[in-house]
């Protein structure tokens, strides 16, 4: 499961962007290793965004510039990498979060009853998140497992195939 938010004191003022949002000395750390072990900064890039996802369990808009300035790469560069991919999330999301690979192979095998299944038990919809903070919804275009659709995935582990009778077990798992 993903580890929960961090909210320790430990938050020296390392870098800003006026909108509140400083990076914590550790995981200013934590980028600079990601950073030297490439002969680009850019390279370190996705993985400076995990680092403060994994704190936050999200990237705010004032991380990208923080980040920027570890790396020594402009703002425009984090923000094209961070809007890309789709494992990087720039909005809040809930403690657990619900991929549901809707790739052609997956589309054959049924995903729309896994989909289905999956709101109707939660009562939400792709894109949003539980009333109570506990999952967030979103489809996913790959999960790289074809030969197990329908696939889902929750925090960092894959699931498939999935049947939608499946669901409500998968979900108690996930407090």
């Amino acid at each position: 499961m993903r580890p929960e938010t961090d909210t320790s004191e430990n938050t020296a003022t390392i870098a800003s962007d006026g909108d509140g949002f400083v990076l914590d000395s550790r995981d200013r750390d934590a980028i600079l290793r990601e950073r030297d072990h490439f002969e680009q900064p850019q390279a370190a890039c996705i993985e400076a965004l995990k680092v403060v996802q994994r704190r936050h369990g999200w990237v705010p808009d004032g991380a990208i510039p923080a980040i920027a300035e570890v790396l020594g790469i402009g703002p425009a560069s984090v923000e094209g990498v961070a809007t890309f991919y789709s494992l990087i999330f720039r909005q809040p999301v809930g403690r657990h979060v619900i991929l549901v690979c809707d790739s052609s192979s997956c589309f054959l095998t049924d995903y729309e009853a896994l989909r289905d299944a999956i709101a109707a038990r939660l009562g939400i919809g792709f894109g949003q998140t539980t009333e109570d903070g506990r999952f967030t919804l979103l489809p996913v275009c790959c999960l790289g497992a074809c030969d197990q659709g329908p696939a889902m995935m929750i925090d960092d582990h894959t699931y498939g195939p999935v049947r939608p009778e499946d669901v409500a077990g998968l979900l108690e798992d996930y407090p």
